[in-house]
């Protein structure tokens, strides 16, 4: 036993100063490190750990006045209609605006992949433009465009005999979520479309070769072809285009804050409004309470992003096959 309980301190000794040696030796690399691991603590763990501590007081965030009150917020939470509404909001925006998102970007990435376009790169420029743009500036221009009072859209409407009268598409609350889901999918097509593009790039040309010289046509090299090839590839991106999309808060802030009368309001403006701008409502800010929305949320979005990882390492899987075969 004595031996024994000497090695296992021995080992423990030699791990340690392993361990401690390697650091030094790459204490360059740490240092260089260090201020981005300190950003990341400031603004992005800290703000973590501090939201689950709120989400468990009765804080409107304003006063120093805090009361513990445990679950009491998640319970609230449960029963409130206004944020299952806007819950369900955030997930249909993905319901209807990935599927759009995808299809869209992917028939022109496969345009703009043949090598006979020679304008490919502007036309990939001038899709790519409004993802670089700010969502804030790209919803406060369209809420110019898509004004009743002589906008330019309801103008071209009515001059080509479309429409007998100007739409309010943003303060009807039967259209003020499509309008904002559209311009959304205007705003990020360009990113899934760069997506789509890297997965074409690793298709090898070998096999279109192959095809053409037994007699394939271009619908059988998009059927046999490209779409087996990027199936693995279509499972990251739906769900990377999917995790984007529960996050619009900016462009449905910049267009209509969430209104009118809750129409656009989705979770991360339900949230934010929760905690900060209540009054905008109706209501008093409540900032434990949000935290707790926000929680919630985030715990959703984990959820989504294991799944994720879960896909991506099985689409992994499919493409090694599809290679070896």
């Amino acid at each position: 036993m004595t031996l024994a309980r000497d090695s296992i301190a021995r080992a423990g000794r030699t791990s340690s100063a392993g361990l401690w040696t390697r650091i030094w030796t790459s204490r360059w690399c740490y240092l260089f490190m260090l201020p981005s691991l300190v950003l990341a603590g400031m603004f992005t763990f800290y703000p973590m750990v501090m939201s689950w501590y709120f989400s468990f007081l009765d804080w409107s965030g304003f006063t120093s006045a805090r009361t513990f009150v445990g679950l009491d917020n998640y319970r609230e939470l449960i029963g409130d209609p206004l944020f299952w509404d806007a819950f369900g909001r955030s997930f249909l925006f993905v319901i209807v605006a990935v599927p759009i998102r995808l299809v869209l970007a992917l028939l022109v990435a496969i345009l703009l992949n043949n090598q006979a376009l020679k304008l490919a790169p502007v036309f990939r420029t001038f899709f790519f433009l409004p993802v670089v743009t700010t969502a804030a500036i790209v919803g406060i221009v369209m809420t110019f465009v898509l004004s009743p009072y002589r906008g330019p859209v309801n103008q071209a409407l009515m001059g080509l005999g479309l429409i007998p009268e100007p739409i309010d598409f943003l303060g009807d609350p039967d259209t003020a979520l499509w309008t904002v889901m559209a311009v959304e999918v205007w705003k990020n097509f360009g990113i899934t479309m760069i997506y789509w593009l890297a997965a074409l790039q690793t298709v090898p040309r070998i096999y279109y070769e192959a095809a053409k010289v037994d007699g394939a046509g271009r619908f059988q090299l998009l059927r046999y072809i490209t779409v087996p090839m990027l199936l693995p590839f279509a499972a990251i991106i739906v769900l990377l285009t999917a995790n984007a999309t529960l996050h619009v808060f900016a462009i449905v802030q910049a267009m209509t804050r969430g209104g009118p009368y809750f129409a656009t309001q989705v979770i991360e403006v339900y949230i934010y409004q929760t905690a900060f701008a209540a009054d905008q409502v109706g209501g008093v800010p409540r900032l434990g309470y949000a935290s707790a929305a926000g929680c919630f949320f985030g715990v959703v979005v984990m959820v989504i992003a294991l799944l994720q990882v879960y896909v991506a390492r099985k689409a992994a899987q499919v493409r090694a096959q599809l290679v070896n075969e």
